[in-house]
């Protein structure tokens, strides 16, 4: 056999084998708005009060999940939140403090892995707000455009509590950032809207997208924590502005019920138990 037939040969083996190792090797293509529900992390508490003004879960306990959110676009990927942070995963068991039990079991970036991706193919992150446990991994996407709101970053920055830690929103001072203050289409279709839902704290936000099959779908970021405060308008103490949380719980059962849409209550279990089981998507 001839020298260019061998290489004619071997060249085409070498392509059969790419054809059948891409997928595993590189993201797929995106067409429609996917969504993507990643597990970073977990809370156990043995008092859930501080979820409620009104009494209803003093004394009781329970668990949170804390999610991220990846939505792919045929114009890139959104990263919506980025949980508890990967350095709680080198505590096999979690970290216990003050009766509030915190652990993450998968790294952010493994999970990416999964289809393909890295954290430099993350094109744009955004949060529903600064509380810890959705900035934990944030500064792990350096190169992605950060949506900011500015009223939330104006109160971070101003030390609020215990609950912000700005260490982890570092990488903000160096990336590119957009600067928000109201409602925004991230990708200008109108598919992927990060909606404007204050109270929880000053900037919070909900993110409501529009997807082909499922339709509309909104993220609640911290609008509600639990089923049963969005079925009963339930508002936690710690929150910035009680009137502005109903005002925006408001807005958002509008648009649901205005949609037909489908709201995913962030840290319930079960709402997220429901969605696609990573790495399947909803689309």
């Amino acid at each position: 056999m001839s020298r260019s037939i061998l290489l004619r040969v071997f060249g085409g083996a070498l392509l059969a084998l790419a054809s059948v190792l891409g997928p595993a090797l590189a993201a797929d293509e995106v067409k429609q708005v996917r969504l993507y529900a990643l597990d970073c992390g977990r809370v156990q508490l043995k008092d859930m009060a501080m979820f409620s003004d009104t009494g209803e879960y003093d004394g009781k306990p329970g668990t949170l999940v804390d999610p991220c959110y990846l939505i792919r676009h045929p114009k890139g990927n959104l990263l919506w939140d980025t949980g508890l942070g990967d350095k709680l995963a080198d505590n096999k068991g979690g970290v216990e403090n003050s009766g509030v039990h915190t652990w993450v079991d998968v790294r952010l970036p493994d999970q990416l892995k999964q289809i393909g991706l890295t954290p430099a193919d993350i094109g744009f992150l955004a949060f529903s707000h600064f509380h810890f446990d959705h900035t934990g991994n944030a500064n792990e996407f350096p190169g992605a455009t950060w949506i900011i709101n500015k009223a939330e970053l104006d109160w971070a920055l101003s030390k609020p509590g215990p609950f912000v830690d700005v260490d982890t929103l570092s990488a903000y001072k160096t990336a590119k950032t957009q600067m928000i203050d109201t409602d925004y289409d991230v990708f200008g279709d109108g598919s992927v809207r990060i909606l404007r839902t204050p109270g929880h704290t000053p900037g919070h936000q909900s993110l409501q997208l529009r997807l082909s099959k499922a339709g509309t779908v909104i993220l609640s970021g911290d609008l509600y924590h639990l089923r049963e405060n969005f079925r009963y308008r339930r508002v936690p103490p710690f929150n910035v502005e009680r009137a502005d949380t109903l005002a925006s719980i408001d807005r958002v059962n509008t648009i649901l019920k205005n949609t037909k849409g489908r709201l995913v209550v962030q840290h319930d279990p079960i709402d997220f138990k429901a969605l696609p089981k990573f790495p399947k998507y909803l689309d």
